[in-house]
């Protein structure tokens, strides 16, 4: 079996895996595992450490574009300090204003626009889509 060959055998073998064999091939390979709670999580990080020692990983350039992109700046925030968005959601009005440090509703700054989203709803939601930032899929 070629290389390339065993390396899509190993990953293909992470698929029926719960998290606790999956931290077990991770702790024989790679030392302790991530603390991790989410098994597909874990899986897709296997996956590829599996793959990046096989064959190398990222590229040269293509690291250091990836370490040239500077700070991640969460969705939202680039529409400027100041900036306010409503959303409408069960009757009520919910608006939020761009920080420096996140987004502020009801008098707490959140980290993002799905923590604010989570707080005025209760559920998970993906807060860009929720204030009408992306479109539904």
């Amino acid at each position: 079996m070629t290389r390339v060959g065993e390396i899509e055998a190993d990953v293909a073998a992470l698929e029926g895996l719960d998290l606790d064999a999956l931290r077990a091939v991770w702790a024989e390979r790679f030392g302790p595992p991530p603390k991790l709670r989410s098994g597909e999580l874990l899986r897709l990080m296997l996956a590829w450490r599996l793959q990046a020692d096989g064959l190398g990983g990222l590229d040269r350039d293509t690291r250091r574009k990836l370490a040239g992109r500077g700070p991640v700046i969460p969705e939202g925030q680039q529409l400027g300090l100041g900036a306010i968005l409503r959303r409408y959601w069960q009757g009520r009005r919910i608006e939020v204003v761009v920080e420096r440090d996140g987004f502020r509703w009801d008098g707490t700054l959140y980290p993002s626009l799905s923590a604010v989203a989570r707080a005025a709803t209760g559920t998970r939601w993906n807060g860009p889509r929720f204030f009408g930032l992306r479109e539904a899929s």
